[in-house]
């Protein structure tokens, strides 16, 4: 338990404090270089000056993943690579996010019905928070996913969910009087 628990009334500092964590966490993104395929050449146009990123403030791209809180993997996942991608997942900082860029990272594209080296999809690899269809998706589309994924990062909390604070608050019920039934046992 804290030492800030139970001495505010509810909600009084959480909600201040969650819009401030969220605006801080929304308003600096910062994607790691990472391009796999085809669908990384639309990812630096998206970079570029025309789509102007900057003003989402995801401008920033890193090449390392201790410095980045979002993934954007773009092109196509082979089990090769797979266990690279996961890697590069874990060495991200908490709180870390990722957008799956295109059709072969989506669903595996083409490549996974006639190929045997292809993911059919990413989610299977790391979890991921943002999908963009198309092949290869336009730069507007990630400047879409990148909108939704901060909209998703505003409606977090850090407080506990309110059924649990119910639950903790209530008495455990009593136990029913009476034998215990057991499971017949295997003949």
């Amino acid at each position: 338990m804290s030492w800030i628990e139970n001495r505010f009334e509810e909600g009084l500092i959480i909600t201040s404090l969650d819009a401030a964590m969220n605006w801080g966490r929304k308003s600096s993104l910062w994607p790691m270089t990472f391009g796999l395929a085809c669908c990384a050449i639309e990812m630096m146009a998206f970079g570029g000056s025309r789509f102007d990123v900057d003003r989402f403030g995801a401008g920033a791209f890193r090449a390392t993943p201790r410095q980045a809180d979002l993934m954007i993997v773009a092109g196509t996942v082979t089990y090769k690579m797979a266990s690279r991608v996961r890697r590069l997942y874990h060495q991200m900082p908490d709180p870390k996010y990722v957008i799956a860029m295109g059709a072969c990272t989506v669903g595996g594209g083409p490549y996974f019905k006639y190929g045997y080296h292809v993911v059919k999809g990413v989610d299977m690899v790391v979890p991921v928070d943002v999908y963009v269809p198309g092949c290869p998706p336009r730069p507007e589309a990630l400047l879409e996913a990148l909108m939704r994924l901060q909209d998703k990062i505003s409606a977090q909390t850090i407080a506990r969910p309110a059924t649990r604070r119910a639950a903790a608050a209530a008495p455990a019920p009593e136990p029913a009087a009476g034998p215990i039934a057991s499971p017949a046992p295997a003949v």
